[in-house]
């Protein structure tokens, strides 16, 4: 994967396909600091109406549509 493909803009033209005719707008930008996860909403009108997916950040810097694994807790043997 290049660096364009963990771009929020190549994965929003991948997945809505905006044009001048039907755009596609950030409707919402949210971090949880609790678990340091952040989400992007983006709209976009088709003619079949409004159609709004969440893209995720993960910690590789990439943009996803599922949200990132929770850490959870784990034992170490030393």
């Amino acid at each position: 994967m290049n660096a364009t493909e963990k771009s929020l803009h190549w994965i929003v033209d991948k997945w809505l396909a905006p044009t001048a005719s039907m755009p596609a707008r950030v409707a919402q930008v949210q971090r949880d600091p609790a678990q340091r996860h952040r989400f992007v909403r983006v709209e976009a009108l088709r003619p079949t109406g409004l159609l709004s997916i969440v893209f995720f950040r993960h910690d590789d810097g990439t943009w996803n549509v599922y949200p990132p694994a929770s850490e959870r807790p784990a034992i170490h043997a030393f």
